[in-house]
């Protein structure tokens, strides 16, 4: 079978070589736009997108394609990556001592039996208190900041700040991989089909 990650994402891939995935990658090359007001839909939609839009780039070869988008929220606000230093400060003070949800839409395209669905996962991250003098030396430390909200908790020193997650932790850095297993199963395959 052959498998493509419709992302250049390198924790995604790291994700993909943990489950020793044979696999392509081929990146969106439509714009990355969506109506969806709910940020659950937002997700959802922008991973269709990105697999229609490599889908059409691999025309009519077959494959199962999947893509995905993430993001952090909080409330009704939704978190970018920070622009620069301060707006990464301004992040990251905002989430202190607070709950973010880290949400991945995906969406598994396949082109051998013309069959697709699109799905979401949810995690919650807690974050301690922090105050500014660590929000400081964070920003001026590390090499994530300007990735997601603020912050990486997979290799740098933000896995200080989290209490505690509730779900999948792979979801917080872009790959719900239980859930992507569980569907590639349910539309008949194995998961040793793409190793």
């Amino acid at each position: 079978m052959k498998l493509v990650l419709a992302s250049n994402s390198k924790s995604r891939k790291e994700i993909f070589d943990m489950m020793n995935f044979k696999y392509q990658i081929v990146k969106s090359e439509d714009k990355e736009i969506s109506d969806k007001k709910d940020f659950l839909e937002y997700v959802v939609d922008l991973s269709r997108v990105k697999a229609n839009s490599v889908a059409k780039q691999l025309s009519y070869e077959k494959c199962i394609i999947v893509a995905a988008d993430s993001m952090i929220y909080m409330g009704d606000k939704k978190f970018e990556k920070p622009k620069n230093i301060e707006e990464a400060f301004e992040n990251i003070k905002m989430l202190s001592g607070k709950v973010n949800h880290a949400i991945t839409g995906v969406t598994i395209k396949d082109l051998y039996k013309n069959q697709q669905i699109s799905f979401y996962d949810i995690t919650d991250v807690y974050f301690n208190t922090i105050d500014e003098e660590e929000i400081n030396w964070y920003i001026n430390n590390d090499t994530h900041i300007l990735e997601r909200a603020g912050y990486s908790i997979s290799d740098g020193p933000a896995i200080s700040f989290v209490e505690k997650i509730e779900g999948d932790y792979y979801n917080i850095l872009g790959m719900p991989i239980s859930k992507l297993c569980k569907n590639l199963k349910e539309f008949g395959y194995k998961i040793s089909d793409f190793r």
